[in-house]
């Protein structure tokens, strides 16, 4: 991974009251979307594709009890191709 978990981990803390809510910001490609979403079952979840159809904008609402969760979710999206996190 590229990015800092640790001080990711404690922006996180402090921002967010766990357990809580966290939101979610994806594109991914079209083909791709059902990865994402497996990884959120419980999430309220909104989407859009792109005029042209190749890609997904996935917006998810879940609970968390821990940062860790979150954290959790962000390392399994890693691994989805094409995923850019916002």
């Amino acid at each position: 991974m590229s990015w800092d978990i640790e001080s990711f981990k404690s922006k996180l803390e402090d921002q967010h009251t766990f357990p809580g809510y966290y939101t979610f910001k994806f594109i991914v490609p079209l083909e791709k979307k059902q990865e994402v979403l497996n990884l959120l079952p419980e999430a309220d979840i909104s989407f859009k594709e792109s005029s042209a159809g190749t890609y997904v904008s996935i917006t998810a609402k879940a609970k968390f009890q821990t940062s860790q969760g979150v954290l959790d979710v962000y390392i399994a999206v890693s691994s989805v191709e094409g995923c850019i996190a916002l």
